[in-house]
């Protein structure tokens, strides 16, 4: 690669930077749809519509083009498409840190010169085996996507100040770091956050440069023109996609879609402790560990006086982040493991300055050493076992935790949700994991298209409505007021309407986030059949329906944990112990018996509980 030019020539190094990554990424690559908004994005990316707020419509566009691949299912094939985004990310880092080394001499430089490029691929993969990118890469997911953006638009900044420099102006540079920012927007909103980075990597080298009016006219056009991507949300919304969130045919509609307007604002009372909360979402030791940040300290201190503007941009960076996503956003507790994504590019960065870090020490220790050493076998076994060290100690800490080439869970869940179902049916859904797994096995994988799965928290919303005409078009929620509307009010109108028509059901999440005191239920395996007020709130559960399901990863075989995943699995046990509570109830001693034993079986920690419930009974 030559310093300060596009390079035509092939780098070996960068290529490892990629298949590295990608390798071990399609080793711990989910098989399937998973949970949280997995089964969304894979539903909007087959149908080439909008998924959630603010609609990601470059990263659909993206994703859709793996869906051609000749092999494996649509959401094996979209998981492919996240790994090698991925793996671009951690080239992206490779080529930062070769750029910000390039200049830098070695003792014996002719001898040495291989570590100014084995360096930043140690970098490439300490970021590659972090937790939050490891985690993002197998399935679904925009954060690495815009992570390579993010890369590449500070790759070009660079090109354009080596330029400057050297009197050879390239504005190309700046206009293409532009056009990539506003492109970047369809993929994730948080590029926004790393604008005052770029624009004082530009500043930084001449402040006068903010009077260039023509430039920035054009760098501002540029912009408009990549996050025309947007263009996107309006357009197939016309054509009604199997997922079209917000149905943003209308300035308005598109308005409320991209500005995140459907989603609630109320901001919890701040203490120390949610502060603390909300800081720790951004943790580079739990990242990179501890040895990592001592690294990343060595890197920016040796190198704050030769790149100066690069370590107060990556500062810079690091505090508009927290400064809007702990300061502005003010996450509750429970909804803090969501931003732990946003900090994805401030990690890439953070992986280019671990390089530098490793690049300093290492020289410091070639240095001290006599001439005739520098060329020793045992003198380069320790300099690469030093330099491997941490990206291998990063992989090993991480690999079980994000290997999930297992991972059927959520498919399963919602198969087997699917499969409580008579011809006909009517779901309510509640949380988005129970949900959107089940949008995907019907939407893309076409099964049990007789069912309506139907989201209760959007029926307040008439977009929503209108994706269900041969449910909604006669509804009572089309004559009232549905921004005055709450959903459990909306869900027991829809419910009352169906009832007399239908199979009507509710899932666990459903069961236990709302009040049905006014209908029976009957369990049917993790669902619940809903029925009119016979004079008792249950009836006794359809037990033949556990018969119909597939449980693969339950029982412990899977390593891999995130926190819906552990949910499902509390679910299954809960079902379990709440059925045969039922049956002891009603003195069927025996089947009672054997529902709570497959509640321990499936989760070890109700153990103290069931054993607390039968010991009520009188039972051992």
């Amino acid at each position: 690669m030559v310093t300060g030019r596009l390079s035509t020539r092939i780098d070996f190094w960068a290529m490892l930077s990629f298949i590295i990554p990608f390798f071990v990424y399609l080793l711990t690559l989910a098989p399937s749809v998973t949970f949280f908004d997995s089964g969304e994005f894979l539903t909007a990316t087959y149908s080439l519509g909008s998924a959630h707020s603010p609609g990601y419509p470059l990263f659909l566009i993206y994703a859709k083009l793996f869906t051609y691949l000749p092999f494996g299912s649509i959401a094996f094939r979209i998981n492919i498409g996240t790994a090698v985004s991925a793996a671009v990310a951690c080239y992206g880092v490779y080529l930062l840190a070769s750029h910000l080394l390039a200049g830098e001499e070695l003792p014996e430089d002719r001898v040495l010169s291989v570590y100014r490029k084995a360096i930043p691929l140690c970098a490439s993969l300490v970021f590659a085996f972090s937790a939050r990118l490891w985690l993002q890469s197998n399935h679904d997911k925009p954060y690495p996507l815009i992570s390579f953006l993010a890369a590449m638009i500070f790759y070009l900044l660079l090109l354009w100040r080596d330029s400057y420099r050297r009197g050879e102006e390239h504005p190309a540079y700046v206009y293409l770091g532009a056009f990539l920012c506003g492109l970047a927007f369809g993929a994730h909103q948080t590029v926004i956050l790393l604008l005052p980075t770029y624009a004082f990597l530009i500043l930084s080298l001449d402040w006068r440069l903010f009077m260039r009016v023509k430039e920035a006219i054009l760098a501002i056009a540029f912009a408009l023109f990549g996050f025309s991507v947007h263009l996107h949300l309006p357009v197939r919304a016309t054509r009604n996609p199997l997922l079209n969130w917000g149905d943003a045919k209308t300035v308005s509609q598109f308005l409320w879609h991209f500005l995140r307007h459907g989603y609630p604002v109320e901001k919890p009372e701040r203490d120390l402790s949610l502060i603390w909360a909300q800081m720790n979402a951004f943790n580079v030791s739990r990242e990179f560990t501890v040895a990592g940040v001592l690294l990343l300290l060595v890197g920016a201190v040796a190198f704050a006086r030769k790149k100066r503007d690069e370590v107060l941009a990556y500062l810079i960076g690091v505090i508009f982040f927290l400064l809007v996503i702990v300061g502005y956003l003010n996450t509750p507790f429970e909804t803090i493991f969501l931003t732990e994504e946003f900090f994805t590019p401030i990690y890439m960065l953070s992986a280019v300055f671990i390089g530098l870090g490793l690049f300093f020490l290492l020289r410091k220790g070639f240095s001290s050493l006599p001439k005739k050493l520098l060329r020793s076998l045992p003198v380069h076994l320790v300099a690469v076992i030093f330099i491997l060290t941490l990206p291998v100690v990063v992989c090993a800490l991480h690999y079980v935790e994000n290997d999930q080439h297992d991972n059927y869970i959520a498919y399963d869940y919602a198969t087997n949700s699917l499969r409580s179902l008579p011809q006909r049916a009517v779901l309510f859904t509640w949380g988005d994991s129970g949900a959107f797994p089940l949008w995907y096995l019907q939407g893309v994988e076409r099964m049990r298209e007789d069912v309506d799965l139907l989201h209760t928290p959007h029926l307040v919303f008439r977009w929503y409505l209108d994706g269900f005409p041969q449910v909604f078009s006669h509804s009572v929620l089309r004559s009232v007021p549905l921004e005055k509307l709450n959903p459990e009010n909306a869900l027991r109108m829809v419910i009352d309407e169906q009832l007399p028509q239908r199979p009507v059901f509710i899932d666990f999440s459903t069961r236990y986030s709302l009040d049905f005191n006014d209908y029976t239920l009957q369990q049917c395996g993790i669902c619940y059949r809903v029925g009119k007020w016979s004079g008792t709130p249950f009836r006794l559960p359809l037990l033949q329906t556990w018969s119909y399901y597939t449980l693969r990863g339950i029982g412990g075989e899977m390593f891999f944990r995130d926190l819906d995943t552990s949910k499902a699995i509390l679910i299954y046990a809960n079902s379990h112990m709440e059925a045969g509570e039922l049956l002891l109830r009603s003195a069927k001693i025996e089947e009672g018996v054997l529902e709570m034993k497959a509640a321990v079986k499936t989760s070890p920690e109700f153990g103290n509980q069931v054993a607390s419930i039968l010991a009520g009974y009188g039972i051992k």
